[in-house]
């Protein structure tokens, strides 16, 4: 007789208070010993519906039941208490704590009676218990250091370690590599795998295709709040994952990669010994020096958080050099103003679209002219006395323009009078790439261009770059998406504490190599 599932969700609704619906009716069961992989594309209901099993939030409608029997959370702390465990995609740790204070944090006092709370465990019996732990999973940490001193990879290992120490038996992980190195993520696989062959169930929630067809058993799909399919993993392909995931056909195997960079080629961007420091005051960037050649992506891959935003931001004008130059056509324009920069011929598709790129209470029209509203093609002069000569906006200019870039740009909106608040964000991204690619730059400085969007718009995007590198703009690219770095650039530098740890031909090497320049080897 087959054994039932562990966990079982039935027509599980969601619909938060602003009336967004994030499930539709979803059934999803898991079995124990099992690695279920949640795949979707970002927006799609997968991290609403496990933090739903885990505790976070409460269903609008449907039930859950736990090996047989229904049950209903009012907080993490009852999922937990049953068995059910949720990592968290950023981590919730308290930097300045060790990991052992951190992997006890909540449970230091024994039972929960009131009298005995006044009674904390021993932290050396917590510790021997830990060291176990680490021993029988594989999750090795140094218990004694804190948090804030250890990589990320570590840190992931403790999040998890917090969740196993409380003797969890269906573990959920969300975008648990979003901040891994490839050799991590193969650390990260191996322990997912020992905690199989425990028995544990894990429940492994991406939208990265590669990674699901590495690590999983099972894949079910979320698209729009609903189940789009359900599939054994050895028969999936990332051809019918796409399709699951987008409704249709996708190719995924484009070459975007160009064809060289031409010797005589002029270089539109020289950093020379560069360095910056970070909002506390810390050398983020330590003497980095690179050029960008005219018809070439230059790509920088890293983990995030090694001095490519502060790297970034002093290229376009956002940040203070310490010490270095910066030249842009020939111009020095370290500690000039991003508008310098970009009256140099530079556009910038920054990484955070909603704090640097759109004003989400402007309209798609206003957008459109954000950072170039100074053009004589949108102003117009307004005589106020014989004396005095003013301009303002050509809102029927402005307006024109607008809808010229939302046609060229596929941007889906209602209308270029429409809020950019309301715009999915795909058609926000498209949006301010339009704004961005249409100034007819030289130079392009793009961060992580392709975050959060569907499998249709990053694809879309990254033809848009290649096509600009075609054109013989020069194109900077900052990504912590290898597949991405891999398949736009023509030279690949790899980032690591504020230092370049080698700058290849792409061509040249392989994701090892890149893997290892990112955990700070230099190769």
């Amino acid at each position: 007789m087959e054994k039932g599932p562990i966990v079982k969700m039935k027509n599980i609704v969601k619909i938060y208070p602003d009336g967004t619906v994030a499930l539709r009716g979803v059934n999803f069961k898991v079995y124990e010993g099992e690695i279920v992989g949640l795949l979707g594309e970002n927006g799609a209901g997968k991290t609403t519906l496990m933090k739903i099993l885990s505790g976070l939030l409460r269903p609008t409608k449907g039930e859950i039941l736990y090996k047989g029997r229904k049950v209903k959370f009012k907080n993490p702390s009852d999922a937990l208490t049953l068995g059910i465990g949720m990592v968290h995609q950023h981590f919730t740790l308290v930097p300045i704590f060790t990991a052992l204070q951190n992997i006890i944090l909540g449970v230091e006092f024994s039972g929960k009676d009131p009298v005995k709370l006044m009674s904390p465990i021993n932290p050396e019996i917590a510790a021997e218990k830990i060291k176990k732990l680490m021993s029988e999973t594989g999750l090795e940490v140094p218990l004694d250091v804190p948090v804030e001193l250890l990589p990320l990879g570590m840190r992931q290992r403790i999040e998890i370690l917090k969740v196993l120490y409380r003797g969890v038996r269906v573990l959920i992980l969300d975008e648990p590599t979003t901040f891994l190195t490839p050799l991590e993520v193969e650390e990260l696989f191996k322990i997912m795998n020992k905690l199989k062959e425990q028995g544990k169930t894990v429940i492994f929630i991406t939208h990265k295709i590669r990674e699901a067809l590495a690590i999983t058993d099972r894949i079910v799909v979320l698209r729009h709040g609903l189940v789009a399919g359900e599939i054994p993993t050895i028969e999936a392909s990332p051809e019918k994952l796409a399709v699951l995931m987008v409704g249709k056909e996708m190719k995924l195997d484009i070459t975007l990669r160009g064809r060289g960079v031409l010797a005589k080629a002029p270089t539109v961007l020289k950093v020379e010994n560069l360095y910056v420091k970070n909002d506390l005051g810390l050398m983020a960037v330590k003497g980095v020096s690179f050029e960008v050649k005219a018809g070439e992506i230059f790509g920088i891959a890293g983990v995030e958080g090694n001095g490519q935003a502060e790297l970034v931001e002093a290229i376009t004008g956002l940040r203070k050099v310490e010490k270095g130059k910066i030249v842009v056509n020939g111009v020095e324009v370290a500690n000039k103003g991003p508008i310098d920069v970009y009256r140099l011929g530079a556009s910038h598709i920054p990484g955070d679209r909603e704090k640097y790129g759109l004003v989400l209470e402007f309209t798609v029209a206003e957008n459109s002219i954000m950072s170039r509203q100074w053009e004589s093609g949108f102003l117009k002069e307004v005589k106020i006395s014989e004396a005095l000569k003013l301009s303002r906006l050509n809102w029927k200019r402005v307006k024109e323009y607008a809808l010229k870039l939302v046609k060229s740009f596929n941007v889906i909106t209602p209308s270029i009078d429409t809020i950019a608040k309301s715009l999915s964000g795909g058609n926000r991204q498209r949006l301010l790439v339009g704004r961005e690619l249409s100034k007819n730059p030289n130079l392009i400085v793009a961060v992580h261009p392709t975050r959060g969007l569907d499998i249709a718009s990053t694809l879309y995007i990254r033809q848009l770059l290649a096509k600009m590198r075609d054109e013989g703009k020069a194109v900077l690219l900052v990504s912590a998406d290898l597949d991405e770095i891999m398949q736009l650039s023509d030279r690949i530098a790899v980032m690591y504490e504020g230092e370049f740890m080698g700058v290849k031909k792409a061509e040249e090497v392989t994701r090892k190599e890149i893997g290892l320049m990112m955990g700070g080897v230099k190769v």
